[in-house]
């Protein structure tokens, strides 16, 4: 089977330099990069239907939107954007501890039959105290991740055993359904590196996502769940969740590496780094182990593994890692995930816009004719590339 490959929706906004949101960062946004506040690309339902129309005739099968107080609203603003678009589908991210499991069965149907079935859901447990503490979850980590896996039993058993009756520790439902069903069940995303998240992905993901990181801790750590998955009878996908930066040459992808390098504020990289110290998230840690410092002169002095770079950490919580070389490198280093049992990748660049395009223009093309993609693009403009 080869790689389905994925795009990002920024609703926390973009621009053409390193925009710092996500996990970790508090307010959002932090250190705007290279540019100035003039070149930032508010999150509006209109950029960010541009965003959309170009990533599914880039040939992208689906697009991932975050979820937090330092983004716009993933369910409201994708399901925008179902119109605004035919066959692209949307892989909501939110948060079980601050949503009724029925209710969320139910509006995942309903989202499903306005959208022709275009829902994927990412389930995102929370590592950030502050973060959650803003929604009133005050739960430790390990109580997040047992009421988690109580989440879930409850949104499958609503779609597929009502009515569904379950009482546990933090959910009690009783003839839970959805009126008219569900069809198709949208696939379960999951990511968690810690101990605690590993049997909740092997009991209830269908996919797990990892982010970039150099190819032997991803190996092990898929090696880790593969075990977990095993033990529930169940197999799983993999997907990764990383950043894009090629170029026609490396010399060129690294270039501008270094141009966004020089545009961070050192203020601004000592303020967001601080930040994500102060995570619970197994998997941030495992980001910032990735540097040794908050200062660096030259981009490539931040490649951690080939053609892997860590710069985007530097300002951005969560995914911070991006692939930088020429479109054969890329190709080559995803093809590298892929062997070891990558299934999905979840790419962003900035702008999302114009990397989008080159990614589509210069690496699926390269995948393509190595026959690792998972199903021929149904763009025309994006099959005549090939």
């Amino acid at each position: 089977m080869g790689l389905k490959l994925h795009w990002f929706l920024p609703t926390s906004g973009d621009s053409r330099s390193l925009v710092g949101a996500g996990q970790g960062v508090p307010g959002g946004l932090t250190g705007l990069g290279a540019g100035d506040e003039s070149d930032f690309r508010a999150p509006t339902i209109d950029y960010l239907a541009q965003v959309a129309r170009t990533a599914e005739q880039a040939g992208f099968e689906g697009v991932l939107t975050p979820t937090g107080t330092f983004c716009e609203d993933a369910w409201l603003t994708t399901a925008a954007l179902i119109r605004e678009t035919t066959r692209l589908k949307f892989l909501v991210a939110f948060r079980p501890g601050v949503i009724n499991p029925v209710l969320a069965a139910q509006m995942a149907a309903a989202y499903q039959r306005h959208s022709g079935g275009r829902l994927m859901l990412n389930v995102v447990t929370g590592g950030e105290p502050r973060e959650q503490a803003r929604f009133g979850d005050r739960a430790p980590k390990d109580e997040r991740y047992a009421r988690t896996e109580e989440f879930l039993a409850v949104v499958r058993g609503t779609w597929s055993e009502a009515p569904f009756d379950f009482h546990g520790r933090f959910y009690d439902a009783e003839g839970a359904l959805v009126s008219g069903g569900i069809d198709p069940v949208p696939p379960i995303y999951f990511g968690g590196s810690s101990g605690p998240a590993g049997p909740v992905a092997a009991k209830h993901a269908d996919v797990y996502l990892t982010w970039g990181e150099p190819l032997e801790q991803v190996a092990e750590k898929l090696s880790w769940m593969r075990e977990l998955a095993a033990q529930e009878g169940r197999a799983l996908r993999f997907g990764l969740r990383i950043h894009t930066l090629s170029r026609d040459t490396a010399e060129e992808a690294w270039q501008h590496a270094q141009w966004l390098l020089d545009g961070l504020d050192p203020a601004d990289v000592a303020k967001a780094q601080e930040a994500m110290r102060q995570s619970e998230s197994t998997g941030q840690r495992r980001m910032l182990g990735l540097r040794s410092r908050t200062a660096y002169a030259s981009a490539r002095e931040l490649e951690v593994a080939p053609n892997l770079w860590a710069g985007v950490g530097l300002v951005r919580g969560g995914a911070g890692t991006a692939l930088v070389g020429s479109h054969e490198e890329v190709a080559d280093r995803l093809a590298d995930y892929h062997r070891i049992g990558i299934d999905e990748v979840i790419l962003s660049g900035y702008p999302h816009v114009e990397e989008a395009y080159r990614f589509a223009e210069g690496v699926t093309p390269v995948l393509r004719r190595r026959g690792l993609l998972d199903s021929a693009p149904t763009d025309a403009r994006v099959a005549a590339l090939a």
